[in-house]
């Protein structure tokens, strides 16, 4: 039963969308995902899941503006491991799903303790005005912990 199994808490494990130049053009910029342990040991079976799901206004025939559910494709991502104080990129967000809600399930063990939490970023929040530096990617973005 699922009360019956104890969910720790997770502590110093983070995830990031934080944007990254593409070009030497200003503000020619690709969004990437990152998974960020700031603990002191390692993380090992890592699986993240990600979606993004939500609501988008449609024009009609008549003129009129409809609400219609769109929701993305489920990511998953596996990794072995990742070390003390570490990063890794985990995939690209497109920008036509930035007004989405975009869901990231991390899942990992420690010392054989299943780990499990659910990063929310909600529509619109992944915006240029919203990015603050990321010291850990030495790189602008959204934490989010």
């Amino acid at each position: 039963m699922k009360k019956d199994i104890d969910f720790p808490t997770v502590e110093g494990v983070f995830m990031a969308v934080a944007r990254e130049p593409q070009s030497k053009q200003p503000g020619d910029y690709e969004w990437y995902v990152y998974l960020i342990n700031q603990n002191d040991f390692a993380l090992e079976n890592i699986l993240v899941s990600s979606k993004g799901y939500g609501e988008t206004t449609i024009a009609q025939e008549d003129g009129s503006m409809a609400r219609q559910a769109q929701k993305t494709s489920v990511l998953r991502h596996r990794l072995a491991s990742l070390g003390p104080k570490s990063v890794a990129k985990i995939e690209r967000i497109s920008p036509e799903v930035l007004g989405l809600c975009n869901e990231f399930w991390l899942s990992y063990y420690h010392r054989e303790q299943l780990f499990d939490k659910k990063f929310v970023f909600v529509p619109e929040s992944i915006i240029e005005q919203n990015c603050r530096p990321i010291a850990a990617l030495q790189l602008e973005g959204i934490l989010h912990g």
